[in-house]
């Protein structure tokens, strides 16, 4: 390796130095891994220690099958007992919730009912105002129309007769423009 760095470009002192870093460096690594590893005898040791407390957890076991099964059994039999009797009590509480919400709900469709009755009274006496007011309203726009009518014929006839005053000044001043312009053309001429 101190060759290599050697022909690499490294001195000598350069190239030892470097590789002792790399094996100060590999035997901590090494001590490392080596603390973390177990040995054949701990192992051993370790499996007698597991195999003492399951054989400890048997007989636990064993004893408490014994001794607390039937117990267990009688309590898992209470319990089946009062949760049938909670199923028979909700069963009744769901059936009378059931009950309220139907009454609940028939009383509140008859209110709805009579709501919507004299809703459509309401409507009916409302459309038959409507109804007054838009007649009311069609009477006073023809007789409006009527007065319209009547103002517009008014207006038409004496718009006819300052047509006509209006005909009478213009034919009147045309002709006294051109009796003027004659005038000028026979002094010119």
């Amino acid at each position: 390796m101190v060759q290599l760095l050697e022909e690499s470009g490294f001195i000598t002192q350069q190239a030892e130095v470097i590789v002792n870093m790399l094996v100060n460096i590999t035997n901590s690594n090494m001590d490392v891994m080596y603390g973390d590893m177990a040995t054949k005898t701990q192992q051993e040791i370790m499996l007698q220690k597991v195999m003492s407390h399951i054989a400890a957890v048997k007989k636990d076991m064993i004893i408490l099958e014994k001794s607390e099964f039937s117990a267990l059994l009688t309590e898992n039999e209470k319990i089946k007992i009062e949760l049938s009797q909670l199923r028979i009590q909700l069963t009744d509480v769901i059936n009378k919730r059931r009950a309220d919400a139907i009454l609940d709900l028939n009383v509140e469709k008859s209110r709805v009912k009579e709501l919507t009755a004299e809703f459509e009274r309401k409507l009916i006496g409302t459309r038959n105002e409507l109804m007054e007011m838009h007649s009311e309203q069609d009477r006073h726009l023809s007789q409006t129309n009527m007065k319209i009518d009547t103002e517009v014929a008014g207006l038409k006839t004496l718009l006819e007769s300052h047509k006509l005053d209006t005909i009478k000044y213009l034919a009147g001043s045309v002709f006294t423009c051109i009796t003027v312009a004659l005038g000028f053309y026979r002094l010119w001429m």
